[in-house]
């Protein structure tokens, strides 16, 4: 399948007019998610708190075409108004921080909107009479540092440091609203998501790209050896939207956690690699092993997700790194002027 050229939700009757909230709308999923639910025909109702003009969101021009709510994930009296005001039947949650750097640095903030964040959603639902599926975006991160490894859903969540704690508290809590209040909740896992659109230059892929395109060695904060797997966010609104319409059709589903990678693990150096190869670059990466309080090795088994949801992957490691390599060339030639009127429709 040819990245951004397919729509990828499985079922369009099922979207056809359906009332979606989305928070995380101007992060790196959230904007493609929000893209394929429109192309649906949903009726998406997005919560943004901030103003981010080059997000995907709003470079897409997706705004014209959805309902906006301003506010905080954290206002639990504004999510209650956006649930009962717009008869919100579907919630896909995806709003947080999600920077571990940040994390570290300012452990509360990200505490506070990650996991004060679920709950104030959650409880909304628990409120709504409208609501009928729930998607809470947790992370492999969740799962900590263990020996047995790929992770598969039912190891333990054991976060230990302060983004990954975050994610463990959120993911414990909507397995509570399910099991407690049976509240029709579930929880994904993914690896680390990669794709056009994500403008935090301290992640991997955007920053080595905006490096090549600068002429600059691509720096790696790790020694290079962390080993991790990898998901394009296409694939990844895709897991997300077949989440929600799985539990439709089979309420049973509640309170079920699924993981969601490409299982092709590898390291930050060798991701490095295939970029630089792919953007015909000879650079050599500045690796400065400065990464604190990060997990050494994490790769998930998605063997749940093909067998409870029909889930594969829509694209190809190689094929996706392409139309992220594309994206950002755009981006950068708009940026700069260079970009040719039927460029950038491409």
């Amino acid at each position: 399948m040819t990245p951004g050229n397919s729509a990828v939700l499985t079922s369009p009757t099922f979207w056809r007019d359906r009332p979606v909230f989305v928070t995380g709308a101007t992060g790196l999923v959230g904007g493609w998610l929000v893209r394929h639910l429109v192309a649906a025909g949903a009726d998406v109702v997005a919560l943004v708190r901030d103003w981010i003009p080059r997000s995907e969101l709003v470079t897409a021009g997706l705004l014209e075409r959805i309902r906006v709510v301003r506010g905080d994930v954290r206002d639990q009296e504004t999510l209650e108004r956006a649930l009962g005001e717009y008869d919100i039947t579907t919630v896909i949650h995806l709003a947080a921080q999600t920077i571990v750097g940040v994390a570290n640095r300012n452990p509360v903030s990200t505490l506070d909107t990650n996991i004060r964040g679920t709950w104030a959603l959650l409880e909304a639902c628990r409120r709504s009479p409208t609501v009928h599926q729930v998607v809470i975006a947790s992370s492999d991160k969740a799962y900590g540092d263990q020996d047995v490894l790929p992770y598969t859903e039912d190891a333990p969540v054991l976060g230990r440091h302060p983004y990954d704690v975050s994610k463990s508290c959120a993911d414990l809590l909507a397995q509570m609203y399910a099991k407690t209040y049976q509240l029709p909740v579930c929880v994904t896992r993914c690896g680390n998501f990669y794709g056009g659109g994500d403008l935090n230059w301290n992640r991997l892929v955007p920053g080595t790209i905006r490096s090549v395109v600068r002429g600059e060695r691509p720096v790696i904060r790790s020694d290079g050896q962390f080993t991790r797997d990898y998901i394009y966010v296409e694939d990844g609104a895709r897991a997300y939207a077949l989440l929600a319409e799985r539990l439709a059709a089979n309420p049973a589903l509640a309170g079920e956690v699924f993981n969601f990678s490409y299982e092709q693990r590898m390291t930050v150096l060798e991701l490095v690699d295939r970029l630089l190869q792919a953007m015909d670059s000879d650079l050599v990466p500045d690796v400065r092993n400065e990464a604190s309080n990060e997990i050494r090795n994490q790769y998930l088994d998605s063997a749940k997700a093909r067998r409870m949801l029909g889930w594969t992957p829509a694209f190809t490691l190689e094929a996706s790194l392409r139309a992220t390599i594309d994206w950002y060339t755009r981006y950068f030639a708009a940026a700069d002027g260079t970009l040719r009127p039927e460029a950038s429709r491409g």
